[in-house]
């Protein structure tokens, strides 16, 4: 990798806006590591990612529900690239159902990977981001957190989904208090339904013509990593066309 080359470290990179971020940063040159749980899928993505322009690809057989995988993907990453430029949190999970039936089981599951993994992700890169923002001091270092307007707006059925990307929106601002004098600034995105597969068990309600493209977040991605490292936006709302703003 030469010295100048951005790095970016994706979580949840093989689908969805995961892989929508990772084909615009391979694109640009970036360097990334990748990280999802199907190592075939991993390998396959890697492929059109180097054939998109990725300058070096690592990929990583990942569960985020899992410490040592966590760490696996801070130390792989490291041992190549030794910086980061761009942070993206994007693996996630989510279940849908009243607060009164949720299973505490299920509830575990979503907190470790909707939170308790970016926290470990941020902790395990900070140095590596204050080392890509001291390189790159214009621009800084990026922490970008997929998180859900249901962390804004509470939505009936949606209430673990919904605290746990709160809980992230808030971890994001507070890295900004504590870290954006360093050069690292975090930025989290707060969209209704995207049409990914992670949102056909709607499609009978809402159709995917009517939820916010891949694409769509892929650009406001894409203008927060060219910012400078003197701003700072916390959290953007991203609502649907033909909705009053405040739902899912």
């Amino acid at each position: 990798m030469t010295g100048n080359t951005k790095t970016a470290l994706i979580s949840g990179a093989t689908r969805g806006i995961g892989l929508g971020i990772a084909n615009r940063l391979a694109q640009q040159g970036y360097s990334l590591t990748i990280t999802a749980r199907d190592a075939a899928r991993l390998e396959e993505v890697a492929t059109g990612l180097r054939t998109a322009g990725a300058t070096d690809i690592v990929t990583v057989a990942a569960d985020m529900s899992d410490s040592d995988s966590v760490e696996q993907t801070l130390t792989q990453h490291q041992d190549r690239f030794g910086t980061l430029s761009a942070l993206i949190l994007n693996a996630g999970v989510g279940t849908s159902g009243a607060l009164a039936d949720a299973s505490m089981r299920r509830f575990d599951k979503t907190l470790t990977v909707n939170l308790r993994a970016p926290v470990q992700l941020i902790q395990g890169a900070l140095p590596m981001l204050r080392a890509g923002a001291a390189a790159e001091p214009d621009c800084g270092a990026k922490v970008i957190g997929l998180a859900s307007i249901t962390g804004v707006y509470a939505e009936a059925g949606l209430s673990v989904y919904g605290a746990t990307k709160a809980a992230l929106i808030s971890l994001i601002a507070t890295l900004n208090a504590e870290e954006s004098g360093n050069g690292v600034t975090g930025t989290t995105i707060a969209p209704g339904y995207v049409d990914t597969e992670m949102t056909a068990w709607i499609h009978d309600r809402i159709p995917p013509d009517r939820m916010l493209a891949v694409s769509d977040v892929v650009e406001v991605v894409h203008s927060i990593l060219r910012l400078s490292s003197r701003a700072v936006i916390p959290n953007i709302v991203m609502s649907r066309a033909g909705t009053a703003g405040y739902h899912a």
